[in-house]
């Protein structure tokens, strides 16, 4: 039997210049130019002409009404060593560091515990994700206006909660030793963030793991030690990154709780609540120093640099 003749296809030759790029068009391009204007002019606008002229003043005296006066390193140099000029820096910071290694660890334990009982919730989990999640949207001011009431010494709610198991009254903002303890707190009752991305990494652990922890004879108790912690590694790191960087910026809460409690915003009693940016804000607008503010500014993202370098290089990230 004869084989079919198959005819054979010309050859197409390429024509010389009208070889089609890929990609896209340039219509295609202009559409994608115009999509992203809006926000790179706010990038330029709001956040890197600010941050650019902040680097400028922070090497110069400036009162905000005159001239700015180049001072180079001074500022720098005076904000670390000159006690006499800037006498609550090291105050500053050291309130900022023991509020952020009280505030995150406490944050992190309220948002996981509240992840895990909604966990645990088959009906109206809804709701009771919308009420944990009240606080974070919140206006400080309210929220301010709650705490002070709820720490007041003589009529406090949490004061009389103490006082039924036979504890004493405290008087939360006006005791130094008391004060970053209460702040923090605050914090983890405004972990609805936190308690949101736990919950979803709990929903992200394989079924098929609890259900080998239970074969395997394992209980509650070990299925979160050993299946739960280790699975939830990288959200705890992004978690303990985010909350530091966040911890050691706070400001609005400590501002709206002493500006209301007969302080003069200046952190509570001995600077125990001066925070850093409160700090900053208060030499901005308060001393008329916006040079020194501005570097104090940058000493910060320096630090924020500095910590969250170290985290990435000594916690473990990944899920074992």
């Amino acid at each position: 039997m004869a084989s079919p003749v198959v005819a054979e296809r010309p050859a197409v030759t390429p024509q010389p210049g009208r070889r089609r790029r890929p990609g896209f068009g340039r219509s295609d391009r202009l559409v994608g130019w115009l999509l992203i204007t809006p926000a790179l002019v706010y990038f330029v606008v709001f956040l890197l002409y600010p941050a650019g002229a902040a680097l400028y003043y922070s090497f110069t005296d400036w009162n905000l009404r005159s001239a700015p006066n180049w001072v180079g390193l001074q500022n720098y140099t005076e904000l670390l060593f000159n006690d006499v000029e800037f006498p609550h820096f090291w105050k500053s910071v050291q309130v900022t560091v023991q509020y952020t290694l009280i505030a995150v660890p406490l944050t992190l334990i309220s948002a996981l515990a509240q992840a895990l009982l909604l966990n645990a919730i088959r009906r109206g989990s809804n709701m009771f994700r919308l009420l944990l999640f009240l606080p974070v949207v919140t206006a400080e001011a309210a929220v301010g206006a709650i705490w002070r009431w709820l720490y007041d010494p003589q009529y406090g709610l949490i004061n009389a909660i103490l006082g039924i198991f036979g504890i004493p009254k405290q008087n939360w903002l006006n005791t130094p030793e008391l004060v970053i303890p209460a702040l923090a707190f605050i914090a983890a009752w405004q972990c609805g963030i936190s308690m949101i991305i736990y919950l979803a990494g709990l929903k992200g652990i394989p079924e098929s793991i609890r259900e080998a922890a239970i074969i395997d004879g394992a209980g509650p108790v070990q299925r979160f030690w050993k299946v739960v912690v280790p699975m939830l590694r990288p959200t705890t790191f992004y978690l303990v990154v985010t909350g530091t960087i966040a911890a050691l910026q706070v400001f609005g809460l400590v501002y709206v709780i002493f500006s209301g409690a007969g302080q003069s915003i200046t952190g509570g009693p001995e600077q125990s609540g001066l925070a850093y940016v409160l700090h900053i804000y208060l030499f901005a607008f308060r001393y008329d120093a916006m040079g020194a503010a501005c570097a104090m500014s940058f000493l910060l993202l320096l630090l924020i640099m500095v910590v969250t370098a170290l985290q990435f290089k000594f916690v473990k990230q990944e899920a074992t």
